[in-house]
């Protein structure tokens, strides 16, 4: 409910406050009067485009500030989802600076003009003849319907489907993708794979191999070595082992004279004990020796073999080597698993589409429900709206396609007049038409939905005082389970309004001013009056004022 609208330097208004109350509330006023300025300043706090143009004073900033109580509205989800904080008083502020640009303010938190209409939306209508033609559009159709078929859970529910669905459907496309890519890589990553695995890497130490390859290459060359070297060592004539027992027996005749001498012993003991050992491990090296040329051969391949894919994917070593294999395997595995992938993602998109279909059939079987209901209601309130012959016809039909609503596609079909046909409600209903369609709409809407606070914009244009009347009365109803604004120029619906509103300009030497008062109840009569007879107020115009009134 709009509690308090502030208007500051905006087009004709100097300064504005105004307080409203629950109801229906009516705004009069002479054409040009400025409730098109009215609307504009709350147009911005719905988050419409700002314009320099509509600053009164270009020094100073306009600022538009609107304050709703919106305790009973349950907006708290629509507040978190915008990250904005909850308050059940919210003020809405529009501030429009010298400089031309334009700011936006929820609970004094800055915010975009995106934001500020999908918040703005759940809280003010404004409905003007120009946007009747929102009726003609078929997410406004389908929104009344489900709205009287109770299929807000439903709905939600299936936005929540088609969404996985969608993400399924692009998983699916990302993946035959991928395949249709490896298939291109798959044999040749195959091919380097396996040639990595048939080096069997992980069991090769590189500089082991390359040692074994030097000791086969060269097993004569190494016995004939090892044998000179014994033969060094243990030659009977210049054997170095018997000159050194030699030696140690020598010392061993003056070894008591003192330590020195005992310690030059004792070390040539020692390099005895070692050139004996040194012996012994030639001859163990020695039998060891194989002159085999297939394990030669084995070495020279396996060596080959790895020094050929080092310098083939340019890498410096076996763990290099051994790396590679494993980012292959990745690869050659996920083109292989591809397929299952495939086959599994199609699974999960059988099963939405069957869980989607199940819900998209609920929401249309309350639909079609619904219909009779509200057809028979709609041309009920057109009847007494003066439209007596208007017929509707309500036809759904299904479609393969998964729309944002459903599989429904609907025909919103209209015949104003007896003998007529059918057609569509934009190609067949007039201006005048369309707004009492709304209007009747709207009507219906409030006893089902928890309707925003409505303006209706000079809707009853063009229609008779019998039918602007009902009108009148309509609203009325409206007003009680929510704030209803009615800006007119017939008398017999100001006279329905719990509140009357009168918007007027004031002039002075060197400007014009407009301004916005809330009538008394005498000043209510004055005001009828004048919309009945014109300036010159005649006393049965004032009769006739006090027994609208009445």
């Amino acid at each position: 409910m709009l509690t308090t609208l502030r208007i500051k330097n905006y087009a004709l208004i100097d300064e504005l406050e105004v307080s409203f109350n629950n109801g229906l509330s009516i705004i009069t006023g002479e054409t040009g009067a400025g409730k098109s300025i009215l609307l504009g300043g709350l147009s911005l706090v719905l988050g419409k485009r700002a314009d320099l143009s509509q600053i009164k004073d270009s020094s100073r900033k306009c600022i538009i500030e609107a304050v709703f109580d919106i305790a009973n509205y349950d907006l708290e989800v629509i507040f978190n989802q915008e990250d904005l904080d909850y308050d059940p008083q919210t003020i809405i502020r529009r501030e429009i600076l010298p400089s031309g640009k334009s700011r936006a303010f929820v609970n004094d938190t800055p915010v975009n003009l995106d934001s500020l209409a999908s918040i703005s939306g759940y809280i003010l209508d404004i409905h003007s003849q120009h946007q009747t033609l929102q009726l003609t559009n078929d997410l406004f159709q389908f929104k009344v319907i489900d709205a009287l078929a109770n299929n807000s859970s439903l709905l939600k529910e299936y936005t929540i489907q088609l969404k996985s669905y969608k993400s399924l459907k692009q998983q699916l496309i990302d993946l035959e993708t991928s395949l249709s890519e490896s298939r291109k890589e798959y044999d040749y990553n195959l091919f380097l794979l396996n040639e990595l695995v048939e080096a069997q890497l992980e069991n090769i130490e590189l500089k082991e191999l390359e040692s074994t390859y030097e000791q086969l290459s060269n097993v004569e060359t190494i016995q004939e070595t090892i044998g000179h070297s014994k033969s060094l060592l243990e030659s009977e004539e210049i054997g170095i082992i018997d000159r050194i027992n030699e030696v140690k027996r020598q010392l061993n005749n003056i070894s008591s004279y003192g330590k020195q001498y005992k310690s030059i012993e004792e070390r040539i003991e020692s390099a005895s004990i070692e050139l004996n050992d040194i012996v012994t491990e030639l001859d163990n090296l020695q039998g060891q020796l194989s002159t085999d040329p297939k394990e030669l051969q084995s070495v020279s391949d396996k060596l080959q073999a790895v020094n050929s894919l080092l310098q083939k994917h340019s890498v410096l070593n076996v763990s290099e080597l051994i790396k590679l294999k494993e980012e292959l395997e990745t690869k050659v595995n996920k083109s292989e698993n591809l397929d299952a992938d495939i086959v599994d993602i199609k699974s999960e998109i059988e099963s939405s589409e069957k869980r989607i279909n199940n819900i998209a059939s609920k929401i249309s079987k309350n639909r079609v429900a619904i219909v009779p209901k509200f057809k028979s209601n709609l041309e009920s309130i057109l009847e007494h709206l003066g439209m007596h012959n208007a017929k509707f016809n309500i036809q759904f039909s299904k479609t393969d396609k998964f729309l944002v609503n459903g599989k429904d596609e609907l025909q919103f079909l209209f015949m104003a007049n007896k003998g007529g046909q059918f057609t569509e409600l934009k190609k067949s209903a007039s201006g005048g038409e369309l707004s009492r369609i709304m209007l009747a709409i709207k009507s219906i809407l409030a006893n089902y939905v928890k309707l925003p606070t409505i303006m209706f914009d000079e809707i009853d244009t063009g229609v008779s005082g019998e039918v602007s009347n009902k009108m009148g009365d309509i609203m009325k109803r409206m007003s009680k389970n929510m704030q209803v604004f009615s800006i007119t120029h017939l008398p017999q619906v100001a006279s329905k309004g719990n509140w009357h509103f009168k918007v007027f300009k004031t002039e002075s030497n060197i400007t014009t001013h407009t301004d916005m008062k809330r009538l008394t109840q005498d000043e209510r009569v004055v005001e009828l009056a004048q919309m009945l007879s014109g300036a010159n107020i005649t006393e049965s115009a004032i009769a006739h004022a006090k027994q609208l009134l009445n």
